[in-house]
């Protein structure tokens, strides 16, 4: 590996710096800056996907989307996110998420895994949040880059590259690249005010921006955007059958706590299926100065967010002192709270020497998440003192990158039809990640209601240094023939050595027909927090969480870390533009993944209810019928060991033994743990049509985008010896369990196409957008008391057509009103399954019933119709 380290030093030494030719440095020309707002976005310089400067996106032999400041405005949407499903259907955001996913939504690329699309900020890696996802899924390990921190106001343009790209910017561009290029005007600006909601309830937004440019000297620009914006829960649930109906679990629980029908929203009680609400302000800018050939620049961004989240509503009897008089007294709803800071800076110094371009840049981002438990309780506290805190500081998730990046390109004549352009760069990276322990109220005993506070057993500081080098070169050897290859090497402080290519080529058969393809291959390390993040939390009757992947517990159990996840890609396309009104692109792509990174199914070292053969206690007769493999799949001694070891070498004896010295019945000790779990296979085909069609009325620009993506588990990763194998069952006991392998499989559209139209004249303007999302799925398991207890059942968001239209007026120069709809006919996604499902919960008085109405895997949401009135003022 020392070889390969030296070898890409001596090579780009020898190709940068020792082939200067001082007739080739007359006419080099420098980076390109960011394309100018007033440039036609299809004929913009692109800067992301080659290395050679001026090329412009139709000559691109990548696919690539570009999307200006007018488009992701004309979405309606304040949050950066949802500006890019609704237009690019590869992109998917996520509509839900559990506990702290629902402060920090993330989207996927081509049905991957957020940390497979790589984030950069004109050009520059943007750091990843400290929010790390614990959940399963595709979304499951992400901690991709806190997208809301972005205000669109600051936004010039995003191009988004649909191809993998990690040999040119780094290990984990898997998926794709989505690079946002800032505004760098030094005059001028706008304001703008949006309010919006929900059709049905709730969703209140308020979005206040604005921009502005100047030079405070010469040959300079300061671009600066600030943005407040607010937003309220909402709402998709149904009543609570705990507390409302005439099932025996109503019944008793109003009779005793009569005052249970003064909480808030009765009977609907249970409200976590919704949004949460978020109060966030950001400040982004962008700032240069040129003198000769040579540029300072920098760019960041501060911003702040408050947000909160409905957690399952508990009732009065959760919270009650040792006389049984509870501390609210008609139940109460607990509240996940964020508090996050995220910052991020850099500088930079570019220009040329001679022929040669250079760009010299180092960035530092943080991002700071305090968590938080509102109106809630600790009732072991409160029964063993008489007091519990209603407010808790759960703990803390810190993460931070340094990066350090040379950038340097050179044209080398050499006689071809242009000349060979070379590039090369290094970086250095640091990351860290660290998790501070809560408040005591927060872990004691059974621990804050809601979310469990992080105990020192959880807490530390994690880091890696990472140090890349890589080589490109784009030649012609004829007019119509573009190749352009890299490779990069990166050594990880952690890891050890990896390097990784890519092979791009393009061939424009004549002036209106190109085609192209592209090899490569990529290497994602994870993340620290997917090696480090820990969760054990212990209550009145059970032990469980995260082991931490990386943790000497972990590799008791024969885990021994995480290692890197390896990809190899494969697209081929073409580019077809009959004439300047129209063009239309199609690439197929393949994307193997191997060793990729997901969170394991629960592993039991003890569950009450499973007793031993001849087990004689006081309360045998609750036990579930001895079988012996079932016994040992829920009583693991190796589980055991670990979790125990987890926590400094002791299990509570309460949660396995109950007040009289049985076996506890309701106690467990279980854990889940980040692990290369599985290999995949993701394929699929982009298209992307454009015509521009003059009429007597103006131009109408029309617009069909489509995306068919299939992901594929091909193999479960091996359980590790230590653990116990089923003879009987062995999808039981598998590594990854089946309904994250269906997950992973079914919760992206197989097939998404969007239709648009947009016309603008003087006055009016019209934008319409038609989106066709085909059929996801999740499984589950029917409830006790189902026709199909017991059974796996599937539960389907059947495909729809989702229409977005926006109007808008101006009344005098520079001044823009606009009313539009997300989701204009008030779409919801397929209810799930009353008679399998949510019957079977109503009838046992379940919270199930609640917070079952609509699948949370909806590739458009839960909540419907939403609509919003923007005015915007120029200047």
């Amino acid at each position: 590996m020392k070889f390969i380290n030296t070898a890409s030093a001596i090579a780009l030494g020898a190709s940068l710096f020792t082939s200067v030719s001082p007739a080739i440095a007359e006419d080099a020309a420098a980076p390109p800056p960011p394309a100018a707002a007033d440039e036609v976005v299809g004929e913009a310089i692109i800067v992301t996907g080659t290395r050679t400067t001026g090329m412009t996106a139709a000559d691109s032999p990548a696919p690539i989307q570009l999307m200006d400041s007018a488009e992701l405005e004309r979405t309606g949407q304040p949050d950066l996110i949802q500006s890019l499903a609704q237009s690019l259907p590869s992109v998917q955001a996520q509509a839900f998420g559990g506990d702290m996913q629902a402060m920090n939504l993330q989207m996927k690329l081509r049905g991957l895994s957020p940390n497979h699309t790589l984030i950069l900020i004109n050009g520059k890696r943007r750091h990843g949040t400290a929010n790390i996802s614990i959940a399963g899924g595709p979304y499951g390990g992400s901690a991709a880059p806190d997208m809301s921190f972005i205000p669109p106001s600051a936004i010039d343009h995003i191009e988004v590259l649909q191809d993998g790209a990690a040999a040119q910017y780094g290990t984990d561009a898997i998926a794709g690249v989505i690079n946002i290029i800032l505004k760098d005007q030094d005059a001028g600006g706008s304001i703008s005010g949006t309010v919006g909601q929900y059709m049905d309830e709730g969703g209140d937004t308020y979005s206040l921006s604005g921009n502005v440019g100047f030079a405070p000297i010469e040959n300079s620009y300061f671009n600066i955007s600030v943005q407040k914006k607010k937003k309220g829960f909402s709402f998709r649930g149904d009543f609570d059958p705990r507390v409302y109906g005439d099932n025996g679990i109503a019944q008793t629980n109003l009779a005793q706590y009569p005052d249970t029908v003064n909480q808030p929203g009765y009977p609907y009680v249970n409200r976590i299926l919704g949004d949460p609400s978020v109060n966030q302000t950001t400040v982004m800018y962008n700032a240069g100065y040129q003198f000769g050939d040579f540029e300072l620049y920098s760019f960041g961004s501060y911003g702040h967010k408050y947000a909160r989240a409905y957690e399952n509503y508990r009732t009065a009897g959760i919270i009650v002192d040792e006389n049984g008089e509870p501390f609210y007294p008609s139940g109460f709803s607990p509240l996940e709270a964020v508090r996050e800071t995220d910052y991020a800076v850099t500088g930079g110094f570019r220009g040329q020497i001679g022929g040669m371009g250079f760009d010299l840049a180092s960035t530092y981002g943080d991002d700071l998440v305090h968590v938080h438990v509102e109106n809630s309780g600790n009732s072991s506290l409160y029964r063993d003192t008489g007091f519990t805190p209603t407010e808790f500081h759960n703990g803390d998730f810190k993460a931070s990158q340094w990066t350090n990046t040379l950038d340097l390109n050179y044209p080398l004549d050499i006689g071809l039809s242009e000349p060979v352009n070379l590039a090369g760069g290094l970086e250095w990276r640091r990351d860290t990640f660290g998790i501070v322990s809560g408040d005591p109220a927060s872990y004691y005993g059974s621990g804050a209601q809601s979310f469990f506070g992080y105990a020192p057993e959880n807490a530390g500081d994690h880091h890696r240094t990472n140090f890349a080098q890589y080589l490109d070169a784009s030649l012609k050897p004829t007019p119509e023939w573009l190749i352009d290859g890299a490779v990069r090497h990166e050594h990880y402080s952690d890891f050890g050595d990896t390097t990784v290519f890519k092979l791009t080529s393009r061939y424009d058969i004549s002036s209106a027909f190109a085609v192209r393809g592209t090899v490569s291959t990529g290497f994602r390390a994870p993340t620290l927090g997917e090696g480090f993040y820990s969760g054990i939390s212990v209550g009145p009757n059970s032990v469980g969480g995260v082991l931490p992947a990386n943790s000497d517990a972990a590799g008791a159990l024969g885990f021994g870390g995480l290692q890197p996840e390896k990809s190899t890609n494969f697209s081929a396309g073409f580019v077809f533009t009959p004439t300047p009104r129209v063009s239309l692109t199609v690439d197929g792509y393949w994307i193997d993944i191997r060793n990729r990174i997901l969170i394991t199914g629960s592993f039991y070292g003890f569950y009450g209810q499973y007793c031993p053969s001849g087990y004689a206690g006081g309360n045998a007769s609750s036990c579930v019928p001895y079988v012996e493999d079932t016994y040992n799949i829920y009583n693991q001694q190796a589980v055991y060991d670990a979790v125990s070891s987890a926590l400094g070498g002791t299990i509570p004896a309460y949660v396995l033994m109950d007040v009289n010295g049985d076996r506890n019945m309701s106690g467990t000790v279980r854990i889940q743990t980040f692990a290369n779990g599985a290999d995949m296979t993701t394929r699929g085909v982009d298209l992307s049509l454009k015509y521009d069609m003059p009429t007597g009325f103006g131009d109408l620009h029309w617009s069909l985008t489509g995306n068919y993506n299939e992901n594929e588990v091909d193999e479960i990763a091996g359980l590790p010896s230590a653990l116990y194998t089923s003879s009987v069952d062995p999808a039981a006991t598998e590594l990854i369990d089946k309904y994250t392998v269906w997950t992973l499989e079914n919760s992206t559209p197989k097939f998404r196409a969007t239709l648009g139209m947009f016309w603008e004249s003087s006055l009016f303007s019209v934008n319409l957008r038609e989106s066709f999302y085909s059929k996801v799925s999740s499984l589950t398991t029917a409830p006790g008391g189902s026709p199909v207890a017991g059974q796996d059942i599937t539960e389907p968001v059947k495909a729809s057509f989702i229409t977005d239209l926006e109007i808008g007026v101006k009344p005098v120069e520079g001044v823009t009103i606009s009313v539009g709809a997300n989701n204009l006919f008030n779409k919801y996604p397929t209810k799930r399954s009353y008679d399998n499902i949510r019957a079977a919960y109503l009838a046992a008085g379940s919270s199930g019933y609640a917070t079952s109405v609509y699948p949370t895997n909806s590739p458009y949401g839960i909540n419907g119709g939403y609509y919003y009135g923007r005015i915007k003022l120029d200047f």
